[in-house]
């Protein structure tokens, strides 16, 4: 045992020093990402300004002959405020109506700081709004946790650069205080004049079920709610969702390429300008998310399991290089998971796993086949050493489930954790790991 303890003892000291050196170039890039939401009221002509990085996603004013739109509300009601007031400079014009490009809260929680005493405002949204939310599900609890690890919301400050899509602080004053409900509801497209000006609005699966995008012809503006932003897509949410239709998602947003915009405005991210680069986005977009549907499903009738299928999906080099493509926020083995378990469940087809070992029989047999805790840790080690962290992860749950020095394996998996995060572009996996990282350290 003394043994034991003196490996544990030698892995921390070297791990230390090999995990908090110099600054890796994953974090540097990340935190190059801040510069996406810089607050920041941008005008794109004179009748459009967006609100970038006042909260967690963006809000626009649209002024038309006599009152303003306003496409999405913020999650913050304080930030709302914010917002509104400094809109209120820029025209002074009564709010006519608030369009919801879906139901996360992060984009209904200000509503009332723009509508203020107004009466007859318009609340538009599509059929099904917020039916699929964390708050309607059975497993809500569980969902809250890992919304939270997920935006690292209970990280040290120190700990989290941003949330792929927004920074990685966001207004906690009275977040969805400011909700109102919608009194506009339409299925499939709607064609409505609103103080003065004609849009557009289109059903469109993808990220949520209730997702629309709106086109205002006249203005040659595009807002694409959440099925875009300047990231690889979030195909799949580490937090736990229902399914988020890849194919249809895939479709909408070929569908939004086929309109001449000369402005796209994403729900997160800064805006795109220029008819061209706006078309370029949507289709790289586009061809992305169907490439990896397609793939996925081809390597399934192939007789792929789970975990092959992952390997051999890949984004071609003229996608995977591509600015709006990086993996910010969404992850292509993600998506991959999530569509092979939307068409088939669980099982992956491998006899093998119809039945396997409970947890801690299979750890057992692990460490007895290293040859006991002694050499498992030796191996533990090495990995370190080599920075084969995912490796050392693995091996670390092995041992917390036999292991008597339970919590000198939770103090190394701590250090995994965060080395793994330091590898990471994604944001939302650095703060899973942070967060599960802090859970442990502050659970002993």
């Amino acid at each position: 045992m003394k043994n034991l303890i003196y490996i544990i003892t030698l892995v921390i000291m070297n791990f230390s020093v090999h995990a908090y050196g110099q600054e890796t170039r994953a974090t540097a890039i990340l935190k190059e990402r801040n510069s996406e939401f810089t607050p920041e009221i941008i005008k794109l002509n004179e009748q459009v300004y967006v609100a970038v990085g006042y909260d967690g996603s963006n809000t626009s004013m649209v002024i038309g002959q006599d009152g303003v739109v306003i496409i999405d509300a913020l999650r913050a009601l304080g930030a709302a405020e914010k917002v509104a007031e400094k809109f209120r400079e820029i025209s002074d014009k009564p709010v006519k109506a608030i369009i919801y490009t879906h139901g996360h809260m992060d984009h209904t929680g200000g509503t009332s700081a723009f509508v203020g005493d107004q009466k007859d405002v318009k609340i538009i949204a599509r059929e099904g709004f917020k039916d699929e939310l964390q708050e309607n599900s059975p497993v809500e609890p569980i969902l809250k946790e890992r919304n939270a690890r997920q935006f690292g919301r209970n990280l040290p400050p120190s700990d989290i650069i941003n949330r792929g899509v927004a920074a990685g602080s966001t207004s906690t004053d009275r977040p969805g205080e400011g909700y109102l409900k919608p009194n506009l509801i339409f299925q499939d497209s709607l064609t409505i004049q609103l103080a003065g000006i004609d849009f557009q609005l289109y059903a469109a699966d993808g990220e949520t079920n209730d997702q629309l995008f709106v086109w205002c012809p006249d203005l040659e503006t595009l807002w694409t709610g959440d099925n875009y932003y300047k990231s690889f897509p979030n195909l799949y949410a580490i937090r736990g969702s229902q399914y988020r239709d890849v194919k249809s998602w895939g479709e909408s947003i070929r569908k939004m390429s086929a309109f001449p915009a000369t402005q796209l405005v994403p729900g997160h991210t800064r805006p795109v300008s220029g008819k061209s680069s706006v078309h370029e986005n949507l289709i790289n977009y586009a061809t992305a998310i169907q490439s990896v549907y397609q793939q996925t499903i081809d390597a399934m009738n192939k007789g792929y399991t789970l975990q092959q299928t992952v390997d051999v999906v890949k984004l071609a080099d003229s996608l995977k290089n591509q600015p709006n493509l990086q993996e910010f926020y969404g992850s292509v083995s993600w998506g991959v998971r999530s569509i092979f378990l939307h068409y088939v469940g669980w099982f992956d087809g491998n006899p093998t796993n119809l039945n396997p070992l409970p947890e801690v029989e299979e750890a057992r047999n692990m460490i007895q086949l290293a040859g006991g805790e002694e050499k498992m840790f030796a191996q533990l080690s090495k990995a370190l050493e080599n920075g084969s962290y995912q490796w050392g992860l693995q091996l670390s749950d092995y041992l917390l489930q036999t292991s008597d020095q339970r919590l000198k394996v939770m103090d190394l998996k701590v250090k995994l954790l965060r080395a793994l995060a330091e590898q990471q572009i994604n944001a939302p996996a650095r703060n899973y790991y942070l967060s599960y990282a802090y859970i442990l350290e502050n659970s002993k």
